[in-house]
């Protein structure tokens, strides 16, 4: 039987406010243990929570840049489960009446085509706290900082047919609340994760398959392994007589594979019902236009200038619109060069984007700035260096932090662009392979290469390519 894959994504995205939702403590990463909640955090009995405006104004900001609809009444919720890491025996969440709801957000598949998935809603949520488990055998540690983070939750319609997709989806959401600057999306520290429904059917059926829920997944690699493992697993199960059970699960990466933590529970189970510390959230016109004209140019319309404005194709522009900084940085470089888009474009993707992996670095920690790749790359348009030789100069200027030039200049890297030296070096190289030569003359054609290769290890690849490349068409056939 040929089997469909049916995924639907909960994204948290942590708001990137100063203070919690409900209260004033700091929500700065790395504190130590319970040094960041106060008595609203911890449950305290007769404290009362506040709403942080700013939550209000960075979960709208999500909703207008994915077309959906603003809620101009929303309502808080609370979510009744017990946890050691939640102090007040729930959870203020919204259920019925969410802030944001029914969006949608385009996609770029494998084969270059585009999908458009839906977004159910996007609600306004604290945090939990953590518990901790290293360092404590035998006991397991609560660290309450957490608890009070705003959150926004952003659901999407059970669209994603495969892990892939999955991975292409959430990426995109990663780089739109960065464009937003409403989170910083810093996956290890815990500022963006996602929990994955996965299920399977027969492929042309109208009926979802019992889903499993797996929790927090905090990188993009784990969350395609995991649906691919949990996919397999669904399919063996069934196919072998046994039915999928509704639970939630976790991933273990050591292992690569999906484990049971507990049975999945319905939205009755946590008897949710409005919170009465907290009045409705009510959106006037006026605050949501303010909010609809500090909107920043989103990546799809980024994308589309890039590839109108300076000739890119929708890869090259998807590729360069993946982070604001990226799309910044391009330009830059673009408008200090004047010229060849395309060029400066392989360079910032290739190159600038390799190196800045390689050492783990931000665009702002980059050792080699845009103005330093302009005058890289006007070197290799001016003919001054090659190509080749440029990636020699690239590296030299992030390790040493000089610019194009006096590298070029220190380390004797300067174009021959002579006539008469490449001339004279084809000579030299002729006359010291007469086998050779015979051989081209007689027909063999791709021994062009091996003369090519001569010269240019004869002139410390220093022959301008093209010029080279004339010469020889003319000397060779004699």
């Amino acid at each position: 039987m040929e089997w469909e894959t049916v995924i639907g994504l909960e994204i948290h995205a942590q708001l990137a406010t100063r203070s919690k939702i409900f209260s004033g403590s700091a929500t700065a990463y790395g504190a130590a243990p319970n040094t960041q909640a106060n008595l609203v955090d911890l449950g305290y009995p007769g404290v009362l929570p506040v709403l942080n405006r700013e939550a209000v104004r960075m979960a709208v900001r999500f909703g207008l840049a994915i077309g959906a609809e603003i809620c101009r009444h929303s309502v808080f919720a609370r979510k009744n489960y017990f946890y050691p890491d939640l102090p007040k025996g729930y959870q203020i969440s919204q259920y019925e009446l969410p802030i944001v709801a029914r969006g949608t957000l385009d996609i770029v598949l494998e084969d270059g085509s585009r999908k458009r998935v839906g977004i159910t809603r996007a609600h306004l949520e604290e945090d939990a706290g953590k518990s901790l488990h290293e360092g404590l055998p035998g006991l397991s540690g609560i660290d309450l900082n957490r608890a009070g983070t705003p959150l926004i939750e952003i659901v999407s319609e059970p669209e994603l047919r495969s892990a892939k997709e999955a991975v292409a989806y959430m990426k995109k959401v990663h780089t739109l609340v960065r464009y937003l600057e409403i989170c910083d999306g810093n996956m290890q520290e815990g500022s963006f994760r996602c929990d994955a429904n996965v299920s399977v059917r027969p492929r042309g059926a109208e009926k979802f398959g019992t889903r499993a829920e797996i929790k927090n997944l905090n990188s993009f690699r784990y969350v395609e392994k995991a649906i691919n493992y949990e996919v397999e697993r669904q399919i063996e199960l069934i196919e072998g007589g046994g039915r999928v059970v509704q639970e939630t699960r976790l991933y273990d990466p050591d292992r690569g594979e999906t484990r049971s933590m507990r049975s999945k529970e319905e939205a009755n189970d946590y008897r949710y019902f409005p919170d009465p510390d907290l009045l409705p959230v009510v959106l006037e016109d006026d605050f949501l236009e303010e909010l609809r004209s500090t909107l920043p140019e989103l990546p799809d319309q980024k994308a589309a200038r890039f590839a109108g404005d300076y000739g890119l194709s929708d890869y090259d522009a998807g590729v360069l619109t993946a982070s604001r900084e990226l799309g910044a940085f391009y330009e830059d470089v673009v408008a200090r060069v004047g010229r060849d888009p395309k060029l400066c474009a392989n360079w910032v993707m290739g190159d600038f984007a390799a190196f800045l992996n390689k050492d783990n670095l931000e665009i702002a920690e980059s050792r080699v700035g845009s103005a330093a790749l302009a005058g890289l790359v006007t070197r290799i348009l001016d003919n001054t260096i090659s190509g080749k030789i440029a990636k020699e100069v690239f590296e030299a200027m992030w390790a040493e932090g000089e610019g194009a030039d006096a590298i070029i200049e220190k380390k004797g890297l300067r174009q021959i662009t002579d006539t008469g030296a490449i001339e004279q070096a084809i000579e030299d190289v002729m006359a010291g392979n007469p086998g050779q030569l015979a051989d081209y003359r007689s027909g063999k054609d791709k021994l062009f290469g091996f003369f090519v290769g001569q010269v240019m290890k004869a002139t410390g690849g220093k022959a301008n390519p093209a010029q080279l490349n004339e010469l020889l068409k003319k000397k060779l056939p004699g």
